[in-house]
């Protein structure tokens, strides 16, 4: 079992960066696919990023690519998501979330384990 915190959301400008981080313990995140999910009040959690176990297969959602990074330091146990170029509409709660299966994917039942999740608002 593995026990996720996220951090480093907050309030940026448009064009702004933000790197989030989500800290594990209990188990090493080297054993798990991960994934960044964001959602907004009275929308569907939406999946952002994934990171299959060995860390060598990534994927982002279209509204992300170019802009954001997932990226994981095993040696730190941290997965993290690195923001560019932020926009109005990234604005969300973020969630890092983690899969007992090996390949990441955008569907939010394939992963077993949340975080409370990490609030970013990016004014215009």
């Amino acid at each position: 079992q593995v026990q996720l915190v996220e951090s480093g959301g907050g309030l940026v400008q448009a064009g702004g960066s933000l790197r989030l981080s989500c800290a594990a313990s209990g188990r090493a995140v080297s054993f798990y696919a991960m994934g960044w999910f964001r959602q907004v009040p009275g929308k569907e959690r939406e999946f952002v990023a994934g990171n299959s176990w060995s860390g060598g297969n990534t994927g982002y959602a279209d509204s992300v690519k170019g802009r954001f990074t997932i990226s994981r330091d095993n040696a730190k146990n941290t997965l993290y998501l690195q923001m560019n170029s932020l926009k109005p509409e990234d604005t969300a709660v973020y969630y890092c979330a983690a899969s007992r299966g090996r390949y990441y994917d955008a569907s939010q039942t394939t992963y077993d384990y949340w975080g409370q999740g990490t609030q970013v608002t990016v004014s215009s």
